[in-house]
């Protein structure tokens, strides 16, 4: 897998507590920051793709349906 290098700023809490975690495992530091940011990004894509859709919604670019026309979309108007 290819890597990128980034410059992050963090409290030094923070840092120390990242330091104790990989002297503790034998990792890296490097490894459980990666580790923290792929396991956010998911989230992160997630809620902020719903705040677009609100937003969009707000804005009247999204096309809204009533209940009777999902039944009757889905087929259940029998």
């Amino acid at each position: 897998m290819a890597t990128a290098t980034a410059a992050l700023r963090m409290p030094e809490e923070l840092s120390a507590r990242y330091d104790r975690l990989a002297k503790a495992t034998g990792r890296t530091k490097t490894y459980y920051m990666t580790e923290a940011l792929s396991d956010s990004i998911d989230r992160l894509e997630y809620e902020y793709g719903i705040l677009q859709q609100v937003e969009d919604w707000r804005a009247g670019w999204l096309k809204t349906y009533n209940l009777d026309e999902v039944g009757e979309m889905l087929g259940l108007d029998d």
